[in-house]
């Protein structure tokens, strides 16, 4: 007994130039699988893909974002279909490999979550897609995207069933994609901003219909309930950076503030001379130096450390142990901001330096793309917040940062923007340092891999609980 009695068939649409476009250049067959390959015209925006929903007439189509269908493993396309057919995907993707001379490289993707909400999700160039739930997908989008399409496409067959990963390599990609540290920020860059407002656009929609959106209306925060030792607390954690710790130490003592504050330096273990670095400095009585008890902290976790320190200040504010602050006002514009905007968070900008403090591509990071109206959504797409970030000391003692190395900051924000108005600084106050040091610079893909999910994992819990947080507001008086 067959387990598929039926012959499945396969329209695969390659992104071409517009003179050879909605052509059928080859069809074979491959056990139960008849795969017809078509050309359709690149960009894909939304009228290629209402083109390709006319088009589409098998059971199954196939995206291919490249001029060449990828090279196939044996049985590639049975194998998805089959998943396919087992879980009712309306999407499915698959790891594969990248032709580098003469040696295959693997190229791994991870799961696709509720809260994968960021725009440059990879699925790889080869997306499968059950027809049907493809046309479905199609004539509910009412916006006609230029750049945020298939953003929009992927968002709104999510509300079908979730894309299906094929964790196994079933093709080859000869074509490398190289990515650059200037992707990194493509969102932020001033000159994707038309990209941006897209994509921005797409998001908030899928909220709504996903019943996450949240409108602009914030809780008060009281800062002035608490009695506090000093205004302000810079907080700088660090493991092990002895050639750089001394200068962040000389930035944030460097301050000309009208009030007190002072700087609680998290010496996580250091081994390589961090701790004689810091202790150059024990002179000054501001400075206070904390080895946790525990050997087991991440970032946030010494964040937690200072936080919760007796001496901490009503205000905390972040300096990474290789950054520095742009002037000695940087710290008085920060506190200042809290209480023109009564926010229990700022975010300020800063500008992409060397390690010689030489500004480098792309510059200025300001996240202009947050607004007051909508910054709280579009954080659910964006993959951070900004520098320098600052917050109210009761509120984050309360919620507290996750023990982690990766995305801690972004946690906070997220929670803290579910009920706060988050204040914006839109001037330079921290110069940001990219150097082989960095823990996020050159990262390998499993490490990168590792550090996305982390973030959809954040993303997801926090959608299901702004959608529980619109469903009690919401709930009827008895």
């Amino acid at each position: 007994m067959k387990v598929y009695e039926k012959i499945f068939k396969v329209d695969c649409f390659m992104l071409v130039s517009p003179d050879n476009a909605t052509q059928i250049i080859n069809t074979f067959q491959e056990g139960n699988v008849i795969i017809s390959q078509r050309t359709i015209q690149a960009p894909v925006n939304t009228q290629a893909l209402v083109q390709i929903a006319s088009l589409a007439e098998a059971d199954y189509l196939c995206l291919c974002l490249s001029p060449e269908l990828p090279v196939l493993t044996k049985h590639a396309f049975e194998r998805m279909i089959s998943i396919g057919e087992s879980t009712g995907a309306a999407m499915i993707y698959a790891d594969y490999y990248e032709q580098n001379a003469d040696a295959l490289i693997p190229h791994p993707l991870i799961d696709c979550r509720k809260g994968s909400l960021r725009d440059d999700f990879d699925f790889g160039p080869l997306h499968l897609y059950k027809t049907a739930a493809f046309k479905q997908a199609v004539r509910t989008m009412t916006n006609d995207y230029r750049y945020a399409a298939l953003y929009d496409l992927r968002l709104k067959i999510s509300l079908q069933a979730p894309p299906v990963h094929i964790n196994e390599y079933l093709y080859t990609l000869v074509q490398i994609a190289h990515h650059t540290q200037e992707n990194k920020f493509a969102y932020v860059d001033p000159k994707n901003r038309t990209v941006q407002i897209e994509m921005e656009h797409a998001c908030t929609d899928h909220l709504k219909h996903l019943g996450a959106y949240l409108s602009p209306k914030f809780n008060k925060i009281d800062l002035f309930g608490e009695a506090f030792s000093c205004e302000a607390s810079i907080v700088i954690p660090v493991r092990n950076r002895a050639n750089t710790i001394g200068e962040a130490i000389r930035s944030a003592l460097s301050q000309a503030t009208n009030f007190e504050y002072n700087v609680i330096v998290v010496d996580n273990h250091s081994t390589d001379g961090t701790g004689e670095a810091i202790a150059a400095y024990s002179s000054d009585p501001r400075l206070i130096n904390i080895i946790p008890q525990d050997t087991d902290l991440g970032i946030g976790g010494c964040w937690n450390e200072a936080i919760m320190h007796s001496a901490c200040g009503k205000f905390v504010v972040q300096l990474d142990s290789d950054d520095r602050y742009s002037s000695a006002n940087s710290l008085q514009k920060i506190v200042d901001a809290f209480y023109e905007t009564q926010s229990p968070m700022i975010i300020g900008a800063y500008q992409i330096t060397d390690i010689n403090w030489n500004q480098i591509p792309p510059g200025l990071i300001d996240h202009r793309e947050w607004t007051y109206e909508n910054g709280r959504n579009n954080a659910l797409r964006i993959n951070g917040l900004g520098a320098p970030r600052a917050f109210f000391t009761p509120l984050v003692r309360q919620i507290k940062f996750p023990n982690t190395s990766y995305g801690e900051d972004y946690a906070m924000g997220l929670r803290i923007s579910r009920d706060f108005a988050i204040g914006r600084i839109y001037e330079v106050l921290y110069d940001c340092r990219r150097w082989d040091g960095n823990s996020d610079t050159k990262l390998s893909l499993q490490k990168a891999n590792e550090y996305n999910a982390y973030k959809d994992n954040l993303r997801t819990w926090e959608l299901e609980a702004r959608i529980r947080k619109n469903r009690h507001d919401n709930k009827p008086m008895d």
